[in-house]
């Protein structure tokens, strides 16, 4: 049976993991506190840019020897950025353990070579005009700037245009410093894993972590202004858009709420995208090409988001149909035989899912970062299996009948 494992270094960095010595493979990830809600106006994508940076080399490795390395591994290996957190992660064979903690390691220690951060500029600044240039144009980004304000949990992972032609390498080297201290990491494993040697290696490697200190007093922002490049209007122009996008955004659950469990049962009741209520009066009757909803969850607070795809000249019936679907589900609760479905489906696809050592690091590393505690499988089991109709009708009734913004992007009728 799994096992769960955790130590605290002296400098402050946490090593947490799931052991399970059946397991085929092990999989790694360091986890920081380093999201765009971390960032003030003149850090704005930094989180983000700086991870893309963390690939180009060490005092010990070139850029090629760290992707040449990854690949000899014979695993996969990534990472990402969020609002709250960035993620650098590998999964291997066991017997690699040792290779892929010094390799990973070693990466959290970069170069950030000035020649790298100016190419490595206009790659993000390419990711920013592709996103905007994709549906919804940006709408997930705007609703969360109007919902949240464009500073904090509403800033842009990527930054803005603006925002990253104004960034320098030596802010960058800064925040670095200032985030990338073993107070704000964790360092996670799945799978089949040698503790003791995990922690032994990355107590050895990290010794001089805490030395590092940010030497840069920027000023607060500005709260009585707007970001540079940001705009906060509802409508958004999308001129070669064929089909309508509308976002909504309101009131979620947080990662640590009692209630997330049931919102995210509700939110499978009422749009899923396989079998629900939205599917089945807009998707199977060709009324929609997409009509969906989800909760996402932060760590003080969440959000819950709509979202629907559809010819513009039916959109705003289906928002009313939307509208009506959610207002029943709201006064009349939901059926014996949805709920049973809804948490048949959401039980098999947790179990699914934790089968890979890889799908269990992101719960594993995140809830610790974030949490500072640990949730096993059977746990979180026991919690959707615990979700009666009453804890939906509460869910349903705390956020879907609170209020919302709408968003909407679609090419301008003339």
């Amino acid at each position: 049976m799994p096992e769960f494992k955790k130590a605290t270094l002296a400098s402050g960095l946490r090593v947490v993991a799931e052991t399970d010595p059946r397991s085929y493979s092990m999989s790694l990830g360091y986890f920081v506190r380093a999201g765009s809600r971390n960032e003030c106006d003149l850090q704005s994508g930094l989180s983000h840019f700086l991870e893309h940076m963390m690939f180009k080399g060490t005092d010990r490795r070139s850029a090629e020897d760290v992707n040449r390395e990854l690949d000899e591994l014979g695993g996969q290996s990534n990472a990402y950025t969020s609002e709250e957190q960035t993620v650098y992660y590998a999964t291997v064979l066991p017997k690699f353990q040792d290779r892929i903690v010094d390799l990973l390691t070693d990466m959290m220690a970069p170069v950030l070579d000035a020649g790298e951060f100016e190419t490595e500029r206009q790659v993000i600044l390419e990711e920013i005009a592709k996103y905007e240039d994709q549906p919804p144009f940006g709408g997930f980004e705007r609703a969360m700037e109007i919902f949240f304000s464009p500073r904090g949990l509403g800033r842009r992972v990527l930054g803005t245009a603006e925002s990253i032609e104004a960034m320098t390498a030596e802010r960058m080297r800064d925040y670095f410093l200032e985030r990338y201290r073993p107070e704000n990491i964790v360092v996670a494993a799945t799978g089949n894993v040698d503790f003791d040697g995990l922690v032994a290696e990355i107590e050895t490697r990290t010794k001089a972590w805490g030395d590092r200190k940010p030497t840069e007093t920027l000023p607060d922002d500005d709260l009585n202004t707007i970001p540079v490049g940001i705009e906060l209007d509802t409508d958004l122009s999308a001129p070669d858009a064929a089909q309508a996008y509308a976002i909504r955004i309101g009131d979620g659950p947080s990662s640590d709420s009692a209630d997330r469990y049931a919102t995210r049962l509700l939110a499978s009741i009422l749009g899923d995208e396989g079998g629900s209520r939205m599917f089945w009066e807009l998707i199977d009757t060709g009324r929609a090409e997409i009509a969906t909803c989800w909760p996402q969850e932060f760590s003080d607070c969440g959000a819950w988001f709509t979202y629907l795809v559809c010819a513009p000249e039916d959109l705003q019936s289906n928002l009313r149909f939307i509208q009506d679907i959610t207002k029943g589900l709201v006064q009349e609760g939901v059926k014996p035989d949805e709920l049973r479905q809804a948490i048949n489906k959401t039980l098999a696809g947790y179990i699914m899912q934790s089968e890979r050592p890889s799908n269990r690091l992101f719960s594993i590393g995140s809830r610790a970062l974030v949490h500072d505690d640990y949730m096993s499988l059977d746990d979180s089991l026991d919690q959707i299996k615990a979700v009666d109709a009453a804890a939906i009708a509460r869910a349903a009734n705390q956020y879907l009948a609170s209020p919302t913004r709408e968003i909407i992007a679609a090419a301008k009728s003339s």
